[in-house]
């Protein structure tokens, strides 16, 4: 992990509320799917953690929610213009080169983390089944970028105004999609629902963090199975091996 100066490439907004970013920084090379970074933005205290979309070189693309002052004043900012950045953080999904077909899931602010995950199994000629939740048809984003992976993409919507009407695990029932080893990354109702029906892969996890290194303890998660153990997400998450920790 390094801080480093970063170089505003693009801010753009590609759904509600929602932008997306492109940055130029050398710490690029060092990104594995599922990490994060920690952004400082001026007038906050605290930084804020946003996952890594996607890893090209030295640049490298996240894309966040507007939910408050700090995020506001994030997607204000254009090209050009410099952020301080503290990264990568965080553990990463596992790639598993013995697994055929991948099912992918995401929910909402879920879905970025998991693109460069979907492009890496990709590039190993793997089957990747994508299933994308959101709560309405404004707030749908990146299903064409999956598609353009070579990826077998559904999505969902709880009001039904796109794709089919419901969750993920609807979408996965009504396309009938077989694939039993999982990644996935959402709200924690999305998770838990994951949980219950797949036991094979891993869920990244998401928390208020305070340090994002692991030094303030502000982020755990009990073990499911150790007593007594506990687990930083922002540290030895934000990914777990499905059914590791309690959320």
């Amino acid at each position: 992990m390094q801080e480093e100066r970063v170089k505003i490439l693009s801010n753009t907004n590609i759904a509600k509320d929602t932008w997306c970013m492109e940055l130029s920084a050398d710490m690029a090379k060092d990104m594995k799917p599922g990490q994060f970074v920690n952004i400082k933005i001026d007038g906050f205290m605290l930084r804020r953690p946003i996952s890594i979309s996607s890893v090209e070189d030295h640049k490298f693309v996240i894309v966040y929610k507007v939910v408050g002052d700090g995020t506001k004043k994030l997607s204000m900012m254009h090209a050009n213009h410099y952020l301080d950045v503290f990264g990568p953080l965080g553990s990463s999904y596992p790639l598993h080169e013995e697994e055929d077909e991948i099912l992918i899931i995401g929910g909402g602010v879920g879905v970025p983390p998991l693109y460069e995950l979907a492009k890496q199994y990709r590039r190993m000629n793997k089957k990747v089944y994508v299933v994308l939740g959101f709560n309405d048809a404004d707030s749908v984003f990146y299903e064409e970028e999956f598609k353009a992976l070579g990826c077998d993409v559904s999505v969902a919507t709880m009001d039904g105004s796109y794709g089919i009407k419901g969750t993920v695990i609807d979408a996965i029932k009504e396309k009938d999609i077989k694939a039993d080893f999982t990644c996935s990354c959402g709200p924690r109702a999305m998770l838990k629902a994951v949980e219950e029906k797949y036991t094979r892969g891993y869920m990244s996890f998401e928390a208020r963090m305070a340090c994002g290194i692991g030094a303030c303890m502000a982020c755990v998660a009990k073990d499911k199975k150790e007593e007594n153990m506990y687990h930083r997400i922002c540290k030895e998450g934000p990914v777990f091996p499905i059914g590791k920790v309690e959320y």
